[in-house]
C-alpha cells in the first residue's frame, strides 16, 4: 500500500496522526483544503504546491505535539518532493516511482513503508490522472 506523491508532500505516521491530531484521520482531513489529504492506513499525505505552505502546516502541527526534526529517529513527518524524494532520512517510509495502469503515461511517485507493496496506491478523494500533475504536459509527450 502506498499513497501519490505529487508536488511537495508532507507525509505522516498514521499511529502519529491518530494519537497527536484532534480528532485523528478526519479531525486532519477537515482542517485541509480538499483534494490535499489521502491515506493508505500506514502513512498519510498531504500535498502543497509551495514549499511555504508546507513549512506552515509543519509548523502547525509541532504545537500540536508532533516531532518534526529531519532526520531524527523518532520524527512523526517527512518532506517527499516528487522530483527529489525524501527530503530527509526515514526510518518508516520509502520514495520510488512505479508504473500504474492508472497512469498511462509513464511512472508516478509514490511513499510506502519499506518492503510494503506498490498498490493499491492512495490518491486524495476526486483525484483523476488526467488532470493530475502526475500526468506530463503536453508538450512533453
Amino acid at each position: 500500500m502506498s499513497v501519490l506523491i505529487e508536488s511537495l508532500c508532507v507525509v505522516l505516521e498514521a499511529e502519529a496522526v491518530l494519537a497527536k491530531f484532534p480528532g485523528g484521520f478526519e479531525g486532519l482531513a477537515a482542517s485541509l483544503p480538499p483534494g490535499t489529504f489521502c491515506a493508505d492506513g500506514e502513512l498519510v499525505r498531504v500535498g502543497f504546491m509551495r514549499e511555504p505552505d508546507a513549512l506552515e502546516f509543519i509548523a502547525r502541527l509541532e504545537q500540536a505535539g508532533f516531532v518534526a526534526s529531519p532526520g531524527a529517529h523518532d520524527a512523526d513527518l517527512v518532506l517527499a518532493d516528487v522530483s527529489r524524494g525524501l527530503l530527509a532520512p526515514c526510518a518508516w517510509a520509502e520514495f520510488t516511482r512505479v508504473s500504474w495502469s492508472c497512469a498511462p503515461l509513464g511512472p508516478v511517485a509514490i511513499c510506502k513503508r519499506p518492503g510494503a507493496p506498490n498498490e493499491p496506491i492512495f490518491t486524495p478523494d476526486g483525484w483523476e490522472y488526467q488532470t493530475s500533475l502526475s500526468k506530463p504536459p503536453e508538450w512533453v509527450m
